[in-house]
């Protein structure tokens, strides 16, 4: 069972967790129907200086998240969303709370991380949030407005979200020269390796990118049966919790991964000396 599936609303279950310890609120968006806008302030670098913007949001005004999410909003022609339930969180910054899209024909919004733009990251199936009136840290989150209810997520807003699926393929071979059968293993150990690496060396906010990256590359093999979908985790884990991940959130991202990479697999056609597939 998954820790969506263990999330609850029982009274029991809950009065039980808070009387044996000091727990604070979590809210699992995607079985609470909610995606959760999450509007962050700049972070130090390990020098302690604050990131500055990238160019295409170097614009006189734009400090944090919400100046962002209002430019973005100013740019798509739409007004910026702000009347629905908001909390300011421990770190400064803002979630807006929204309705996801429902019916048979609604897509399955799940979590992104500056797909949006800078600083703008959401949460959806696959995520959680902090709640009001929790603490972390010693800060705690606020509502902005306790009687406020969460607006439905504007339709221009579902549509860049909404992921945009990989074209279904039939298997693309990879070709290996005559006489290569042995260089299978060195082929894929180079795969799994040059995937590891590209975790390590991302970037400050571009871990779990990579990390899903990696498990996109590595899932196409493991749909074309070169690789175990074990040697992926064993690799990726690693190399996910070297950078800061935690355990759990790199489980479901290479899990992710390894869905989307399913969808395009790759084979691994081992030829003999003499030219005969093996």
């Amino acid at each position: 069972m998954s820790w969506e599936e263990r999330a609850t609303t029982d009274p029991a279950r809950i009065r039980a967790a808070w009387t044996s310890a000091p727990y604070g609120i979590g809210i699992a968006t995607g079985p609470s129907g909610l995606l959760v806008i999450d509007l962050d302030q700049p972070k130090p670098d390990p020098a302690g200086a604050i990131a500055l913007p990238p160019a295409e949001w170097a614009e006189p005004g734009i400090l944090d998240g919400g100046d962002v999410f209002a430019l973005l909003c100013q740019r798509a022609g739409h007004p910026a969303p702000w009347d629905t339930y908001a909390t300011r969180t421990g770190s400064g910054g803002t979630h807006l709370y929204f309705t996801a899209p429902t019916g048979p024909e609604a897509p399955e919004l799940r979590c992104t991380a500056g797909h949006l733009a800078w600083l703008i990251d959401t949460r959806a199936h696959g995520g959680y949030v902090v709640a009001a009136p929790s603490t972390v840290a010693g800060r705690a989150y606020v509502a902005e407005d306790d009687t406020a209810e969460p607006a439905p997520l504007p339709g221009w807003l579902t549509e860049a979200l909404t992921p945009r699926p990989l074209p279904v393929q039939a298997p693309t071979p990879i070709h290996l020269r005559a006489g290569a059968g042995d260089r299978a293993g060195a082929y894929l150990e180079a795969a799994v390796n040059r995937a590891a690496e590209a975790v390590r060396a991302s970037g400050h906010g571009q871990h779990n990118r990579a990390l899903y990256g990696a498990a996109v590359q590595l899932g196409q093999l493991v749909a074309g049966g070169a690789l175990p979908a074990g040697q992926v985790y064993a690799a990726l884990m690693p190399a996910a919790t070297a950078v800061g991940q935690s355990e759990a959130e790199a489980t479901r991202t290479i899990a992710s991964g390894l869905r989307a990479g399913a969808k395009r697999p790759r084979t691994l056609p081992i030829e003999s000396s003499t030219g005969v597939a093996a």
